[in-house]
């Protein structure tokens, strides 16, 4: 076995172990059928790399097209029919 993959049943039978590597070692590999199914990875490098920074107010804020003078025409179309 890989030190950094693991099949389904090497994943299920290990899983102590699964979690211990992926806390000191990165991430893991799970696969199913030969191909990547998940990774795990720890809880701190989760939150690390899902973490916002700044606001949606801030993204635009540093877009490089503020301050452009882009415009984008809007449709006047009225509402459209939606069926359900």
């Amino acid at each position: 076995m890989n030190a950094d993959k693991w099949t389904v049943a090497e994943a299920k039978a290990k899983f102590s172990e699964l979690i211990d590597r992926a806390q000191s070692g990165g991430p893991q590999i799970v696969t199913r059928h030969g191909r990547i199914a998940v990774v795990v990875v720890a809880a701190d490098e989760w939150e690390r790399k899902t973490k916002r920074a700044g606001t949606l107010a801030d993204f635009f804020a540093a877009s490089p097209l503020r301050g452009s003078g882009l415009q984008v025409p809007r449709v006047k179309s009225g509402t459209r029919r939606v069926d359900l």
